[in-house]
């Protein structure tokens, strides 16, 4: 009986099963063949993840005017080279060359200690171990009374950076703090950011000129910590120094070496910053091309940063732009490999410096700028893509609206748009193809915490990358790809009517700028 019944409720469950399975068959989604043929390849064969070993780990940051980043150039180009995609490196001006080296900071008086610290990218090296008393900035109130303080810095260490007094985040604060403790510490913060930039006012300099005047007064070095708001997270960029190290130190070091200089105790730390001044390098962006079969003097472009700041990997910014085009010039060229129109992957140098690769390109292609259909730029972090804005173009919404039609409903569902939009006019290298009409998307996406965690800061590591939202921004970038240059039309360029600004006046629509070439003004 009892085992009558255990048959019995068996075939019940196995029927369920078969029931369950022909629907979800049923239900399975009907897609073109080639975007079906881009979703089993992204699922069963990926790349990304070797390709971001061999890049981030590999060969690490990639900062304009280093070794590294012409490593980076000859490794994307390889990479197309070996999937039978045309690839060249393309230059578009100079450098001044350097090459990060290690970084020793050491708290050697009162007590012994080593710092977390990074030196700033382009900052010279010490010629040997500097050791030295570290100072804070006077409580000046006038620039004439800064001024007659500064031969007092000779041959000290400046702390150059506003000190934090709270080394948490916004975020836990408000967790953990009453809501009247919150407003009270928050209140603190804003005050104290206040005092200090009215500070920096108040004695004449800013940011890139009073680094000149402690060097120029005979400092020994100079030390800043430019903390992101979240824990052990400090942002590095470029040093403003000539002939002295500059480095950044972590919160919780930067803090107590401000405290001691403060209360007097005199502290001391030694510097071995070690990096090399190397001569001009050139600066490349690496282009690779499908060569289109029907019209192949009108283009698709699909565009992302390569350099990087030296924090850290640069895995976010722009590693995940990056690895997300290759992947899908690979996918393109297994699948699609005769498309209509040439596709084109640009891979841009010295974006973080002001857009310079992108907008080298545009200057110097102008066949290509006249022919091209659309360029699609991913540069803001690891997240699968949530939105694409018209740019400003008039005409997008039908277009971007058809090609989108095709991709794979988990992958379009994700995202909402605003059309026509308004043109980008900095941030990004699509901005520099819009600038010259050209239409230029961005293709958005949800930050997991880029802005305040891994955008131009130590965290910027491998780890940090979601992969399969970058799969997710493959299967996308590769349906677009494939629409734009499948597309019967070359599509509208025709520009929306700008609103007007607060005062009644029409916006402008950016301008088009030219890159810098060399280093010599930045």
């Amino acid at each position: 009986m009892k085992r009558n019944s255990f048959l019995a409720m068996s075939a019940v469950f196995f029927a369920a099963q078969i029931t369950l399975l022909n629907a979800q068959t049923k239900s399975e989604e009907k897609l073109n063949p080639i975007v079906q043929s881009f979703v089993n390849e992204v699922n069963n064969n990926s790349q990304l993840e070797d390709m971001a070993y061999e890049l981030l780990d590999g060969i690490g940051p990639r900062l304009v005017g280093t070794p590294e980043m012409l490593a980076a150039n000859n490794y994307t180009a390889d990479k197309l080279k070996s999937w039978g995609i045309d690839a060249n490196l393309q230059q578009f001006g100079t450098w001044k060359g350097w090459q990060r080296g290690t970084t020793h900071v050491d708290l050697v008086y009162p007590r012994t200690k080593t710092l977390s610290a990074t030196q700033l990218a382009w900052s010279p090296a010490t010629k040997k171990t500097v050791e030295a008393e570290v100072v804070i900035l006077p409580k000046a109130s006038s620039k004439a009374e800064f001024d007659k303080w500064l031969p007092s810095a000779k041959g000290k260490i400046v702390l150059m950076a506003q000190y934090q007094k709270i080394g948490r985040s916004d975020e836990q604060i408000k967790e953990f703090a009453t809501p009247e403790l919150y407003e009270k510490l928050k209140a603190e913060k804003e005050q104290a950011k206040k005092d200090f930039a009215d500070y920096i006012k108040t004695i004449g300099y800013d940011n890139n000129t009073l680094p000149e005047a402690l060097e120029k007064a005979g400092a020994a070095g100079i030390a800043i910590s430019n903390w992101t708001g979240i824990h052990s997270t400090n942002r590095i960029f470029g040093a403003k120094t000539k002939s002295i190290p500059m480095f950044d130190i972590d919160l919780e070091d930067y803090g107590m070496l401000y405290r001691m200089a403060e209360k007097g105790a005199k502290p001391r730390i030694k510097v071995d910053a070690q990096s090399k001044v190397l001569p001009e390098a050139k600066s490349f962006n690496t282009i690779g091309m499908i060569k289109g079969s029907e019209k192949p003097n009108e283009y698709v472009i699909l565009s992302a940063h390569l350099d990087s700041w030296d924090g850290a990997q640069g895995a976010t910014d722009n590693g995940t732009g990056t690895l997300t085009m290759l992947e899908t010039m690979r996918i393109l060229k297994k699948y699609y490999p005769n498309p209509k129109r040439t596709i084109v992957v640009g891979l841009w140098g010295s974006e973080e410096q002001g857009l310079n690769g992108s907008r080298g390109f545009v200057a110097d292609n102008p066949e290509i700028i006249k022919g091209v259909q659309a360029v699609f730029n991913q540069d803001n972090g690891t997240g699968r893509v949530v939105d694409i804005s018209g740019q400003g173009f008039k005409d997008s919404y039908a277009y971007i609206g058809r090609w989108l039609d095709v991709a794979p409903k988990k992958v379009k569902d994700q995202i909402k748009s605003t059309f026509p939009g308004m043109p980008g006019g900095g941030g990004s290298d699509h901005a520099s193809f819009v600038a010259a009409g050209v239409p230029g998307f961005s293709l958005s996406s949800l930050n997991w915490g880029y802005f305040g965690y891994t955008w131009h800061t130590t965290k910027d590591t491998y780890d940090k990358i979601v992969f399969d939202e970058l799969k997710n921004n493959v299967i996308l970038t590769a349906t677009l790809a494939y629409m734009a240059s499948e597309d019967l039309e070359f599509v509208s360029r025709e520009k929306r009517v700008m609103p007007n600004d607060d005062k009644g006046t029409a916006v402008k629509w950016p301008e088009q700028r030219e890159p810098k070439r060399s280093s010599k003004d930045y």
